[in-house]
């Protein structure tokens, strides 16, 4: 899958993060990380900025974080963009919110198209707006042939609306005699959910110092291993992404057994 991808570099990697990177990747990489990027607003907040401006920077980060995620020879990428609790926050702040797709993508498409990145979106389309579908959309049909890194975008999700909407196509199915209740297995569940083309997470990131999952990927994390740490999304760069898969790689996932 990735043997085509060429290396993403950054100019500002110190030959101590090189020399980080080079040993990390001797070891297991997750297959794929999940991320949930909080803490805009506590940083705009702390500097007496609008929290619209927590959102801009983050944005910068989720580039830097995709390229060095590339790098370091992740397969796929999942960002939590916007949940659907987030629909209750002021209006003028879920606006900018569903503008920061289309400018990240308007920006960095490009970029994403030129190193095997494929774009996907899982969540409710049907609230999201025009605008920002219509961006999201765009890049995932661009970038359809690549098989390299898979971007994968949480907008307008909610872990526990996925696991109704498949129950409620598994029933259906049922009802109609396309599955018989008796083949009903985990396996066969996973069909149904959003992420039915990508592995479960081997990794969860959160920043901002929350110990809580906030209703992300409920059915996918079953055995995830999860890492927190203090920092704010916005200020989140590649030194803490590689300190996260240093930490995953010196555990033991036993899947329940010994």
């Amino acid at each position: 899958m990735l043997n085509k991808m060429k290396l993403w570099t950054t100019s500002k990697n110190s030959a101590g993060l090189e020399e980080r990177i080079e040993k990390v990747k001797k070891h297991p990489i997750p297959a794929h990380i999940a991320i949930i990027m909080d803490g805009n607003g506590r940083w705009a907040k702390k500097r007496a900025l609008p929290r619209i401006a927590g959102h801009h920077e983050g944005m910068k980060v989720v580039k830097r974080i995709t390229k060095m995620a590339s790098q370091l020879g992740v397969q796929i990428l999942t960002l939590y963009a916007f949940s659907t609790e987030n629909w209750k926050r002021p209006q003028y702040e879920v606006e900018y919110l569903f503008k920061l797709p289309g400018e990240f993508l308007g920006t960095f498409l490009p970029e994403l198209i030129e190193e095997n990145v494929q774009v996907k979106m899982m969540g409710h389309k049907e609230h999201v707006p025009a605008h920002t579908l219509a961006a999201v959309e765009k890049a995932i049909y661009d970038t359809k042939d690549n098989n390299g890194l898979v971007l994968n975008f949480a907008l307008n999700y909610g872990g526990r609306s996925e696991i109704i909407e498949a129950v409620k196509k598994v029933t259906d199915d049922v009802k109609n005699g396309i599955i018989n209740e008796n083949q009903m297995n985990e396996e066969l569940f996973s069909k149904y959910l959003m992420t039915n083309q990508l592995t479960d997470p081997d990794l969860l990131i959160r920043t901002s110092g929350e110990i809580r999952l906030s209703n992300f990927m409920l059915w996918q994390l079953a055995y995830t291993e999860f890492w927190f740490t203090d920092v704010l999304w916005p200020d989140f760069r590649e030194e803490q992404l590689i300190e996260a898969i240093e930490g995953f790689q010196h555990r033991s996932r036993r899947y329940g057994g010994l």
